[in-house]
């Protein structure tokens, strides 16, 4: 029995003895065995001439708005427009009840036409005086009469001519028109309907092409604004504006044209307005589209794709690869998104930036390049290959499952 229990002690013991080794033989593999850098793709940068591009949002306004009014009292006879009608400038909207109107612009056309006739007369008048004076038939008192006489014919006869007038622009009220070229909305009138001077609105008109839009842009860039409108100086064919609305399928380009001569204090920004060519009503008053403002050229631009950005306390920066393949951090500045790439300001020409496996970089570390865009296979196939090289570092770096050695040696 004791030499039983000495045996099993012995076999114990052994089964530990092996153990430790093995757990000792394993942590000497893993402590000898260097971590590889880790891998990354990069991308160089490269001076460019890149357009300053600026999103905002912008808000659709009509050019001209007209809520039509009669200018005289009287009763609505013929409606001629409908809802939602286009129509041109001078089109026939309304014609008001015209037949007291023009019985009196009757009446003073036929009185000019009577003082015209003694017009003729008093002057027939005048000339015969005059000669009959040459040889002393009349005094010189009956020639002044007769020249007051014409005079104040000839008076009357322009203030006949004066209130025929006023009488054809009051028969020309009854006839409405519209003032501009655009679309109607809702008709508040009808036959019978009686119109009272800036009372009753009787139908609005709305311009549709060409048609604004209205935007606010960050009064950090107004220089940049005012060099854009000057350059478009407000006339078509510098088109340096985009807008899209949510509904439509294609964006339409207009021209910058106005820029408010104040800066809201309390957004911050400067309301701008653009101009459209609107034929297929794309654009629709009142609508929110997305805008794309043109602000210039940036010659000699350096920019990185946004995803080589990296975030910290003191703002954003980038890991920058040198010859002997270390990365170190830049600080770098924003200017601004352009696709998928980030203007900035902080780098030099010529600067390897890690675009992608820059979660394994540290500062001052050693990297293994897998890829750098521009010099032979494309960004996708480069982030591809620095994803698996990451994945496979970090398999390499994991230490080994020891149970299945502990059992085999057991």
């Amino acid at each position: 029995m004791k030499i039983k229990s000495i045996v099993i002690t012995g076999v114990f013991l052994a089964g530990i003895g092996a153990l430790v080794a093995q757990r000792f033989t394993t942590d000497n593999d893993a402590s000898s065995k260097k971590t590889p850098d880790p891998a990354v793709a990069l991308a160089l940068t490269e001076p460019k001439d890149v357009p300053f591009l600026i999103d905002l949002n912008g808000t659709v306004t009509s050019l001209k708005i007209v809520d039509v009014h009669a200018q005289v009292t009287n009763l609505v006879r013929e409606v001629r427009v409908h809802e939602g009608q286009f129509v041109q400038a001078g089109d026939v909207l309304f014609v008001l009840d015209d037949r007291v109107d023009k019985a009196n612009y009757d009446k003073l056309y036929a009185q000019l036409l009577r003082d015209k006739a003694l017009a003729l007369d008093q002057e027939r008048q005048l000339t015969r005086n005059e000669e009959l004076k040459q040889k002393n038939f009349v005094s010189q008192g009956a020639l002044d009469t007769s020249h007051s006489q014409r005079d104040a014919q000839q008076d009357l006869v322009k203030s006949d001519e004066a209130a025929l007038e006023a009488a054809k622009v009051a028969l020309d009220f009854d006839t409405i028109r519209a003032p501009i070229s655009g679309r109607t909305g809702v008709v508040n009138v009808f036959p019978g309907t009686l119109v009272v001077p800036q009372t009753t609105s009787l139908v609005t008109i709305t311009q549709l092409d060409p048609i604004a839009v209205q935007f606010n842009v960050p009064e950090a860039q107004l220089g940049k604004l005012q060099q854009a409108l000057a350059q478009s100086n407000g006339k078509a064919g510098e088109d340096n504006v985009q807008a899209k609305a949510p509904s439509g399928l294609s964006s339409v380009a207009g021209h910058l044209y106005f820029v408010d001569n104040t800066v809201d204090a309390s957004s911050g920004s400067i309301k701008a307005k653009a101009i459209f060519a609107n034929p297929k009503n794309q654009l629709w008053p009142g609508e929110f589209v997305q805008t794309s403002l043109n602000l210039g050229i940036l010659k000699n631009a350096l920019s990185v794709p946004a995803k080589a950005l990296v975030n910290n306390p003191n703002g954003k920066f980038v890991y920058v690869v040198g010859e002997d393949n270390v990365a170190v951090q830049k600080n770098i500045k924003e200017v601004f998104l352009y696709g998928e790439s980030m203007v900035v300001e902080g780098l030099a020409p010529g600067d390897r930036v890690v675009i992608d496996g820059k979660q394994n970089v540290r500062p001052n570390g050693h990297v293994r390049v897998v890829n750098l865009e521009g010099k032979g296979s494309g960004a996708k196939d480069g982030a591809k290959d620095a994803s698996k090289e990451a994945v496979n570092d970090a398999a390499a770096a994991a230490p080994k499952d020891t149970t299945k050695s502990a059992q085999a040696a057991k």
